[in-house]
């Protein structure tokens, strides 16, 4: 089978003090090895840099096959949101290399780009507009256009449990939950064959947490489609993913299918060992369930 994600010693690092935009977008684009130009190697690593530097991402390296479920877990702030964002070229790494099916993410953005989306638990919309027009407006980026493009959007919408009304109506109206359910069509809408999924049933209720997850399921088995999740729920993680990598302080501490890490963690009562569990044992944290890290 062949490789869908190929991650090796990739490095994400920010600095602490607060620049400005534009010195974070010239120093993004040219300096310190940025450019796209090139190959990045080398990361700077005398005292002085780890001293005005937060490294997000330590030398991270795995791998996915096509097809695969695979998630990411962490505790806040462990890295995973920057890691995913590093794979859909909106950051670009310091140090390492990222591939997606074959594409370098600095050399070939563009190439990558038209493989992959992103669904992000903070997504924006035009919130004067329906989900009808914010789709269709997106589906336009990706060069979709016509009837064809309206009817496919009404039918992921409608799977995903919203109604005719609120389809055709302003998207300001509607409830978080229901929002994310639209950044969730948008992405499908594209057909990706890598879809980045960073916290995607955060502020659900309980069914439309279920009915996303089945969309991730139908999404594998109808399209073989490559997806890779992060998510706070261990539940989630279980009963979906195929493999799961445990990140914190920006290092991957355990990576493994599920099953393997319960059955690799000692707990002292003798009850079922849960991912939760694990998630403690390795990372000695509490799981927050609402926002993602910000880094």
């Amino acid at each position: 089978m062949s490789q869908a994600l190929q991650i090796e010693n990739v490095v994400k690092r920010f600095n602490k003090k607060d620049a400005s935009s534009w010195q974070a977008i010239l120093h993004l684009f040219q300096g310190d090895g940025y450019s796209r130009k090139k190959n990045i190697h080398k990361l700077p690593t005398s005292s002085a840099d780890s001293s005005r530097f937060i490294i997000a991402v330590d030398r991270v390296s795995l791998e996915m096959a096509e097809g695969e479920i695979f998630g990411v877990l962490g505790p806040n702030g462990g890295g995973k949101s920057t890691l995913i964002r590093l794979i859909s070229t909106l950051l670009l790494p310091d140090a390492g290399q990222i591939k997606v099916f074959g594409l370098d993410v600095v050399q070939q953005p563009l190439k990558v780009q038209a493989l992959i989306n992103r669904v992000s638990v903070e997504a924006s919309f035009f919130k004067k507009l329906s989900p009808m027009e914010n789709l269709v407006f997106g589906a336009r980026l990706y060069g979709l256009e016509g009837k064809k493009t309206r009817k496919e959007v009404v039918e992921i919408l409608t799977r995903l449990g919203l109604n005719p009304y609120s389809i055709n109506h302003p998207m300001d109206e509607m409830s978080r939950g229901m929002q994310q359910k639209v950044a969730i069509a948008r992405a499908l809408l594209t057909k990706p064959r890598l879809l980045l999924l960073d916290e995607p049933t955060t502020g659900l209720d309980p069914r439309s947490k279920r009915e996303v997850q089945q969309i991730v399921r139908e999404l594998r088995h109808d399209f073989g489609t490559t997806i890779l999740l992060t998510t706070h729920d261990m539940n989630e993680a279980d009963i979906l993913c195929d493999r799961v990598a445990i990140m914190d302080n920006g290092k991957v501490v355990a990576l493994d299918t599920p099953q393997s890490l319960k059955q690799s963690t000692p707990i002292a009562d003798e009850r079922e060992v849960t991912l939760e569990d694990v998630f403690m044992e390795l990372t000695g944290k509490q799981l927050v369930s609402e926002a993602d890290e910000p880094v």
